[in-house]
C-alpha cells in the first residue's frame, strides 16, 4: 500500500474537479489528495448550463452567457429578462482543460488513472483499489454514479435528450437571448420541449428534451430534434457536434455516506436537483461547504435540515408528472406567466421565504397540486397511493 493520503477523491468529471478546486481554494494547501479517473478527459462529450448572479469560480472557462431567454409555452410567447441573474454555459471539453491545468500546478494533488475496482474502509480511513494498486486515505470522495434502488414511496423519471451544434446558411439566430425552454413540439404523453443556445448568429446549439420514465429508440431523438429544426424554420444547416445524455430526476434517497469514511459526491451524493436536473452550481455548493467543513473541524460534514420543503416541493412536482395530473408544459407556462423570472429561478435556487414558496404554488394548477401533495405524504407513511376515480 502507499503512504496514505488526506483525500481521496474517486472520479475527475465534475463532481470530483469541483472539489479538489474548493479544497484548494479553502485553504488546505497543505492536505495530500489523489484525484483518481479512468482515462483523461479530451473530448467535449457534455455541457452545463445553470444561471447565477454575479461572477462564479469558474467563470473563466464560461463559454457564453445571456441576459434575456425566450419561453414559448401554452399561452405564453415571452422575452424574459433574468436580471439580476445570467444564464451560463460552460463546454466539458473547456472545463477539463482549465481544471487539468490547474491541477498540475498543485503539489499537492496527485493523479493516476485507470478503472478503480473498490472503495473500502480500512483502519479508520479508506482503500481504494486502482488497477491492482491500493491507495489509503483518511477520507474518500466518490462520484462513481450507482442509480438508487426502486421503492414505491419515490418517483422516478429521466431527463433525456439529444442535441446538435449546427451552423445555419443564413444568420438566423439572435446571440443575445437563449431559448430556455420551447414546448412548440408534439408532446405525445411526456414532457417534451426544445431549447436553443445560440453561439452566434449562424451556429447554436439545439437541444430536444424529455421528462418521462423511459428512454426513446436512437432514431426517435433525430426525429425530435428535426422536429424542432422545422418549428425553428430552420432547413439548411450542418451538424458539427452531437450530444447525448441522460439526467436521473428522482426523489429518491441517494447513500451520501455508504460507510464511516466514504462521502458520495455529485449525481451521485443525489446533487442533481429532481424537478429540473440542474447538477452544476449544486455541486459548487456541496464542495464549498464540504470544504470549509474540513477547514473548521477536519471533518466534511456540515448541518442539513431535518426537513427540506424545497426538496419536498420537489416531490410534488414529479408526482404531478408521474401521474399527468397537469401537463407538464402547463405547469412550466403557469410558473413563467405568473411569476417574474427572478422568483422562479431563485425558487429552482431554493433561495426563496415561505412567502415566496406560496406564491410560486398558487400560480399553478392548484387542485392537481394538492392531490399530488396529498398522495406524497401518504406515499411517505408508506402506504401504498390512495386510488383516484
Amino acid at each position: 500500500m502507499s503512504e496514505p493520503y488526506d483525500y481521496i477523491i474517486a472520479g475527475a468529471g465534475a463532481a470530483g474537479l469541483s472539489l479538489a478546486y474548493h479544497l484548494v481554494q479553502a485553504g488546505l494547501h497543505e492536505r495530500s489528495i489523489l484525484l483518481l479517473d479512468r482515462a483523461p478527459k479530451t473530448t467535449n462529450d457534455r455541457t452545463w448550463c445553470f444561471w447565477e448572479a454575479g461572477e462564479g469560480p469558474f467563470e473563466e472557462v464560461v463559454f457564453r452567457r445571456w441576459t434575456q431567454v425566450w419561453f414559448h409555452g401554452e399561452g405564453i410567447s415571452r422575452r424574459l429578462e433574468l436580471a439580476p441573474y445570467a444564464y451560463k454555459l460552460i463546454r466539458g471539453l473547456d472545463f477539463y482543460r482549465f481544471m487539468q491545468g490547474w491541477v498540475a500546478e498543485q503539489p499537492n494533488i496527485t493523479v493516476r488513472y485507470g478503472e478503480i475496482s473498490q472503495i473500502r474502509e480500512h483502519r479508520g480511513g479508506v482503500a481504494v483499489e486502482l488497477e491492482g494498486q491500493t491507495f489509503r486515505g483518511r477520507w474518500a470522495f466518490s462520484s462513481l454514479y450507482q442509480p438508487p434502488p426502486q421503492d414505491s414511496r419515490y418517483h422516478y423519471l429521466l431527463q433525456h435528450f439529444k442535441g446538435w451544434v449546427i451552423r445555419a446558411q443564413k444568420p438566423v439566430f439572435d446571440p443575445e437571448a437563449a431559448t430556455f425552454m420551447d414546448f412548440r413540439v408534439a408532446q405525445q404523453g411526456a414532457v417534451r420541449f426544445g431549447y436553443v443556445l445560440p453561439f452566434d448568429a449562424r451556429t447554436a446549439l439545439v437541444e430536444y428534451t424529455l421528462f418521462s420514465p423511459e428512454l426513446l429508440p436512437p432514431a426517435a431523438y433525430d426525429e425530435g430534434l428535426r422536429e424542432y429544426l422545422g418549428v425553428l424554420g430552420l432547413e439548411d444547416y450542418e451538424i458539427l457536434e452531437t450530444e447525448f445524455g441522460v439526467i436521473p430526476m428522482t426523489d429518491a434517497p441517494f447513500p451520501r455516506r455508504p460507510s464511516p469514511h466514504i462521502i458520495n459526491i455529485g449525481m451521485a451524493g443525489g446533487r442533481t436537483k429532481a424537478s429540473t436536473g440542474y447538477t452544476f452550481r449544486r455541486i459548487q455548493a456541496e464542495s464549498h461547504r464540504i470544504a470549509e467543513a474540513l477547514r473548521r473541524t477536519g471533518q466534511p460534514f456540515y448541518p442539513e435540515p431535518a426537513f427540506n420543503r424545497h426538496a419536498f416541493m420537489d416531490s410534488v412536482l414529479l408526482n404531478v408528472l408521474e401521474k399527468g395530473r397537469c401537463p407538464g408544459q402547463r405547469v412550466f407556462s403557469d410558473l413563467f406567466r405568473n411569476n417574474p423570472p427572478a422568483r422562479v429561478l431563485r425558487f429552482l435556487d431554493e433561495q426563496t421565504g415561505i412567502l415566496q414558496d406560496l406564491q410560486i404554488m398558487s400560480s399553478v394548477n392548484v387542485p392537481a397540486f394538492l392531490g399530488a401533495t396529498l398522495e406524497v405524504i401518504w406515499r411517505r407513511l408508506g402506504q401504498s397511493a390512495p386510488k383516484r376515480g
